[in-house]
Order: structure tokens, then C-alpha cells, then sequence
């Protein structure tokens, strides 16, 4: 289903505020012709705050993009440590004080299924936001002008509290709704279908589940029984399409950035050793590149050979020559109408792969699986290559590709997770959870850092965000009482 931004005007009620608010925040948010929110409607809310769920995703993305080496700034450059302020803005002025609200009307109005979507979406806001940053406020965090100085909950905490909100979810949502409420086209992603809402709790609890399995906390066969209730084709992905007037952000600091001489990104060559046959060379005659990387990637006309920027490496490809590698105007994700992606049925079969394979007794560098664990894994390329619209028949009977349960390893599984969730946030929570393995991504090797770069975490992987400036001026002690180099790792990494 094409779901289409139209209209999106964010309607924010008085009583919505940020974190350690402060009066100007009612001045930037309450323009004198804001509805009270007696008059706002759940319809009201919901799209605006589907809207800023999918751009707090994408905000991420531009850091964590770069850290996974997805893409480099321009010419090369490796990102540095970041306060993922855009995210942060996002999750604690747009999202969760508006989900608050309508699941108060919800209550009101015994409108149980959206009740239930405002749970799912929490889960995913708190979640993005404690995988970025580690402990977060939650519990206090929309108390508005009651309490200006939010406490942090942990890491431990907050995964708590998302099982609790998705079980719940998966609760109501499998239950009769007899409010007569209905989402409609309000609801961006769906179009008011409870069933996918459903499904949908169910995959976003495998990824939190799939979290903890190397903490020792959930077990991979936690993650197959969920996953099973999960999504079971393309038409539940969860995305969100733009339009010629409401223009794919992708599109706009990427191809137009680019075209106007302004900053923009390039590829890095991570993502396209991994699908130009340079990691794991093609067999057969057939296929020279991955049929997805022409949706990501472009070369001048002039060039045969895609060749990406080593992060860090001013301008160089793996080889020592000149990278090449833009993104792709026009491309899947960098059209004016582009969705943006959240999770999709491919990345829960990657997700079940993965699970499957660990359950069987897989390991970073085994080699071999069950057929449960390999059929997982050759059902996500098909449903990605139905996804991206490409035909995959070539690329899936490569011998590089069908290794066969015999020769199923972990990082084919997590190669095609990553190529797969291309501009996806998850990929850096994989890299933080494998420890940035080589065995697990083939060829990965930390950004260069210039001779004249005084970055003081010179050859250490990021693992988390600072906490943004302005939010330590606000709510000073609390933040600071949290506050860990950006190199440490998250509660479930350690």
C-alpha cells in the first residue's frame, strides 16, 4: 500500500511539551490559531505524529549511517561523535507528548486498536531513543510544566517498559473494537488496518527481543515464537511515501544538496564491497553486481566500475584509485516520492534467520545451519528483491549467494540484513551488537583518521550519542548523571 503525505500540518496542544521544558517551547509550538486540545481529535494526532516517528528515524539515520559505513560525507569523511539533537527534538517535543494524548482519548473513548497503535508507536520512540542514547527520561518525560526535570530511566528499564507496551498492544489489538473509531487515512502507514498493527507488534518485539539475545536476557527461540506471528509479506512494510509537494528528505539533502553545490554524502565503499563482488565474489557469469545497487548508488557515465569511499580516506576507493560512488538521483530511497522505511517482512525474515541460526548453535564464525535458519534466510533476498522491484533470479542462484544449510553462515545472514536495510538506523545496533566483527561484516574496517585530526577517539567504534547540549542546560544534573563517552557502550552491548 502507497501511503501518501498530503497534508501534514502539526497540530501541537498547549499541554505538549519537551523535556526540562521551558516557556518559549509554548511560543515556537502554539500558534494563537491551535485548537484546544478539547477540540483535537485522535484523527488529529495520530498523522503528524507518524509523520515525525518516520523523520526521527531518518534524523538518526544521518549519523548512523555514516558510523556503518553506509555512506561519507563528501569526498570521504568519516562522521564524529553526535548528539542526535534532530532525534531527540523529535521523540520528546512531536512524539510521545501527542501519544500521550490520544491514548488519554483513547481511554475516553474506548477505542481500543488505537489505543493499541499509540502503544506500538511509543515502543518504537522510546526504543530508537535508548538505543541512541542508553538511559533516557520516560516514565517522567511528559509531565510537561509538573516536572521540568525529568528523571532517567535505564537502558534495563526502558526495555521493560516496550515489551509491556507491545504485549499490551498484541493484547488489544487481538481483541474486538466495538468504539466504531476508525484511523482512516490518518494513519499513514496502514490506513487504519488493525490485523497489520498487529503483525506489526509483533515484528518490532522480535527486533527488541533479537536486542538482548547475546545479553543473555532473551533467548533466540524467544525471538522464532515471535517472530512467527510477525509479518508475512511486503504488503505489511511498514513505510511512508512522500509526494511532489511534501518532497522525500533523502531526496532533498542528497540529489538536491548535490545538484546545487551544497553538502551531501557519497557511498561508502562498505556497502558497495558488499555488493559489487568484492567481498564475496559472484560464481557464475550471470551477475557482475547486486541488481539493488544501482537503486542505491550511481557512477559518471564515463566509469564501468562502481567503486566506494573509503570513510576517512579522502576520496579514495579500496584500491587505492578514486571512489566514484554518489547516490542515486532518482533512486529508491532518493526520488521526490520515496518512502521512508521503518521495518519491513524482509528484515523480519533476516530476523528470523539470524535467530534460527543462533538457536541451532551458531556462532560468529560457524559454518552451517538448519534448513528452518537457511530458508529464513534465501525468503528474505526474495521478499527484498520484491521490495526494491528488481528481478533477484540470477543473484539468488549464484553459489555465492545459495551456500546452501551446509554453508550458511552468520554474515551471509547479516551481509543481506545490511545491504537490505540500506539508510535504516537498525543496521547500527547490528554493528554495536556483533562488536563491529569482521567475521560478522566481511571487510569492515574503522574509519582513517587524518594525521592532522585531533579527534580524541582516533581508532574507536562510536557506540551511542551524546545527550544534546541544550538539553544538559535544562535539565542539568540529571543529564550529567548519565552522560558517558560516546565510545561506551550501551547496557545491552556490554
Amino acid at each position: 500500500m502507497k501511503n501518501i503525505i498530503t497534508k501534514i500540518v502539526l497540530l501541537v496542544a498547549c499541554t505538549t511539551l519537551f523535556v526540562a521544558c521551558s516557556e518559549e517551547y509554548f511560543e515556537v509550538n502554539t500558534p494563537s490559531n491551535t485548537a484546544t486540545l478539547e477540540e483535537l481529535r485522535m484523527q488529529d494526532l495520530i498523522a503528524p505524529v507518524i509523520h515525525s516517528t518516520m523523520e526521527a528515524q531518518r534524523s538518526a539515520e544521518l549519523s548512523f549511517g555514516n558510523y556503518v559505513q553506509n555512506f561519507v560525507s563528501t569526498g570521504g569523511g568519516a562522521a564524529g561523535p553526535t548528539t542526535a539533537r534532530g532525534l531527540w527534538e523529535q521523540v520528546y517535543l512531536y512524539i510521545l507528548p501527542n501519544l500521550k494524548v490520544i491514548k488519554e482519548k483513547a481511554i475516553e473513548s474506548n477505542a481500543i486498536h488505537i489505543g493499541a497503535i499509540t502503544d506500538v508507536l511509543t515502543a518504537i520512540n522510546i526504543g530508537i531513543a535508548t538505543d541512541t542514547w542508553d538511559n533516557i527520561p520516560y516514565l517522567d518525560a511528559t509531565d510537561g510544566p509538573d516536572n521540568n526535570f525529568p528523571a532517567f530511566d535505564t537502558q534495563e528499564e526502558i526495555y521493560t517498559q516496550i515489551f509491556i507496551l507491545l504485549d499490551d498492544a498484541i493484547s488489544a489489538l487481538e481483541s474486538t473494537d466495538n468504539s466504531g473509531f476508525d484511523l482512516g487515512s490518518s494513519d499513514l502507514i496502514y490506513g487504519g488496518d488493525s490485523d497489520k498493527w498487529l503483525r506489526t507488534a509483533y515484528t518490532i518485539k522480535a527486533r527488541y527481543q533479537l536486542h538482548l539475545v547475546n545479553k543473555g536476557i532473551m533467548s533466540a527461540n524467544d525471538v522464532i515464537a515471535t517472530i512467527s506471528n510477525g509479518y508475512t509479506s511486503t504488503d505489511d512494510d511498514f513505510q511512508m511515501f512522500y509526494d511532489d509537494k511534501n518532497i522525500n528528505p533523502w531526496y532533498s539533502v542528497e540529489v538536491l544538496a548535490r545538484s546545487t553545490g551544497n553538502f551531501s554524502n557519497d557511498i561508502a565503499s562498505q556497502l558497495v564491497s558488499s555488493m559489487n563482488g568484492t567481498y564475496y565474489p559472484f560464481q557464475g557469469s550471470s551477475i557482475v553486481i547486486d541488481p539493488r545497487l544501482p537503486l542505491f548508488a550511481e557512477i559518471p557515465d564515463e566509469d564501468i566500475e562502481y567503486k566506494g569511499f573509503v570513510s576517512g580516506g579522502l576520496g579514495v576507493s579500496p584500491d587505492g584509485s578514486d571512489a566514484n560512488t554518489g547516490f542515486k538521483t532518482d533512486g529508491y530511497y532518493t526520488s521526490v516520492d520515496s518512502p521512508l522505511m521503518l521495518i519491513s517482512y524482509a528484515e523480519a525474515m533476516f530476523i528470523k534467520a539470524e535467530a534460527e541460526f543462533l538457536a541451532n548453535g551458531g556462532t560468529t564464525t560457524s559454518v552451517g545451519s538448519n534448513l528452518a535458519a537457511y530458508t529464513s534466510y534465501m525468503e528474505g533476498i526474495q521478499a527484498s528483491m520484491d521490495m526494491y522491484g528488481v528481478d533477484g533470479l540470477d543473484y539468488l542462484s549464484d553459489a555465492s549467494i545459495a551456500v546452501e544449510e551446509t554453508g550458511l553462515m552468520l554474515n551471509h545472514i547479516l551481509k543481506e540484513k545490511y545491504i537490505h536495510n540500506f539508510l535504516n538506523p537498525e543496521t547500527f545496533v547490528d554493528f554495536r551488537r556483533y562488536d563491529f566483527s569482521e567475521n560478522v561484516f566481511k571487510g569492515l574496517q574503522i574509519r582513517l583518521e587524518d594525521s592532522a585530526d585531533s579527534n580524541e577517539y582516533s581508532g574507536e567504534w562510536f557506540r551511542r550519542a551524546e545527550y544534546p547540549t541544550v538539553e544538559v542546560s535544562r535539565n542539568e544534573a540529571n543529564v550529567l548523571a548519565n552522560q558517558k563517552t560516546p565510545i561506551t557502550p550501551v547496557w545491552w552491548d556490554n
